[in-house]
């Protein structure tokens, strides 16, 4: 008698070993970055469907937690809940970068950090030149300051089989001060009316954490609860959220002591950036990206001012401050490029820079509560962005061809020779030109 087989769960959980291998796919930038694609492209589908009226009152529908004095729409509690683990993992590689990375250093750092700068102060300056000379309002000068990381290295790594490593780590640490920029102008310039006792209570929040990690407390039961409470009273102060987020991470530690395997914040990040990258920001993403494509709202991204400021400052500006700042800094001090790479790799990363996503989206919401005006501005943030990863991926795929044949050339060398070549591509010259 044949025994009869066993009926296969469709939506049941998956195995144990297929849960680690997405797990750590996740933690991967580029499948990070799919993932947070994919979300865009649903919500603006749907929105412009025959179901957009369901997309909507998805978004809108509330619900809160009473005991928290917390009720909010389902896209609130995505842009202020899930985004502030977003902010979390980046509080802690902003930690990570300052301590152990190459932010440690000020020799080091320099570069990055002034490319950096420029590459936020100049699509601001773009965006408040654009909007004062069509008359419009200059509120939406931070919108195109940001840089999304997490499509940026998306791109980067689809398109990246030959570039230099040492790309990728400038990107990484322009990414890190861009973040710490972003998070500064939100907690500084989009903060409603403070409520001063709400805020002394996140602030005690944040003080008992920093004792727990200097006492080396250990124990999830202790920092899930404080963390969440800390989060309501930061939300309830007038403060925006994520700055909670970004708190605790950049208290979590980032050193190991001795006997340890891993410090807290290494901890965190391992167990946490999956679930940001799959779940917080894609979910973020598919209620914040979900705007009218129609003619009228595409024509007003290229006639009104704040849109066209928005689509101009990712696309110009980035390319402006961050080349031009990386250029200067390195011909009037005593920063120098990696010699691994050149000029037009900086470009090219410039470009890629310009894709402002997850925050520009955050704060063009922040910026502009009015709806219509919200959706023009979100409209801007996509369009400049695709335009911009488009700009990026033309300039990089050239120099990744140049260094493709420069890798096929010394693998001519090594099968004539037998003997490994031992030419450094660029070494002292900032790479390859041409």
């Amino acid at each position: 008698m044949t025994q009869p087989h066993p009926r296969k769960v469709i939506f049941g959980l998956l195995p144990w070993p297929e849960r680690q291998a997405v797990t750590e796919a996740l933690r991967t930038e580029t499948v990070g970055g799919l993932v947070l694609l994919v979300a865009a492209v649903v919500a603006l589908v749907w929105a412009n469907s025959p179901w957009s009226e369901s997309y909507a009152d998805i978004r809108d529908f509330h619900f809160g937690l009473p005991a928290l004095g917390l009720d909010l729409s389902v896209g609130h509690w995505t842009a202020d809940g899930l985004l502030a683990v977003f902010f979390l993992i980046a509080g802690i590689e902003l930690k990570r970068e300052l301590v152990v990375g190459e932010l440690r250093t000020p020799a080091a750092a320099a570069l990055p950090v002034i490319a950096a700068v420029c590459g936020m102060a100049v699509p601001a300056a773009l965006y408040a030149t654009t909007a004062t000379a069509g008359g419009g309002s200059l509120d939406g000068w931070a919108v195109p300051m940001a840089t999304d990381i997490a499509f940026a290295l998306a791109v980067l790594a689809v398109i990246s089989t030959h570039l230099p490593a040492a790309l990728r780590a400038f990107l990484l640490t322009l990414a890190v001060v861009d973040d710490l920029g972003a998070i500064l102008i939100i907690a500084i310039f989009f903060t409603s009316d403070l409520n001063f006792w709400a805020l002394g209570g996140a602030i005690a929040g944040l003080v008992l954490f920093y004792a727990l990690q200097r006492f080396r407390v250990r124990g999830w039961w202790w920092y899930v609860p404080l963390g969440i409470t800390t989060w309501a009273l930061m939300y309830n102060s007038g403060v925006h959220a994520t700055v909670a987020g970004v708190a605790m991470g950049l208290i979590l530690r980032t050193t190991r002591d001795e006997g340890e395997k891993a410090p807290p914040g290494v901890r965190v990040s391992h167990l946490v950036h999956p679930f940001s990258a799959g779940v917080a920001v894609p979910l973020f993403a598919l209620f914040a990206a979900g705007v009218s494509i129609s003619g009228s709202a595409l024509g007003h991204v290229f006639t009104d001012p704040e849109p066209l400021g928005v689509v101009i400052g990712l696309v110009a500006g980035k390319i402006l401050g961050i080349f031009l700042g990386t250029y200067l800094a390195a011909r009037f001090t005593r920063a120098v490029l990696n010699p691994d790479l050149a000029w037009a790799d900086v470009l090219g990363l410039a470009a890629l820079a310009g894709i402002g996503f997850t925050v520009a989206l955050l704060i063009g919401e922040l910026a502009f509560p009015n709806a219509t005006e919200a959706e023009h501005i979100k409209a801007a943030v996509l369009i400049g962005s695709l335009a911009a990863a488009v700009l990026a991926a033309a300039l990089l795929r050239r120099r990744n061809r140049v260094y493709q044949r420069l890798w096929d050339e010394e693998d001519r060398d090594d099968d004539a020779d037998g003997i490994p070549d031992i030419y450094q591509r660029g070494a002292g010259s900032g790479g390859p030109s041409s």
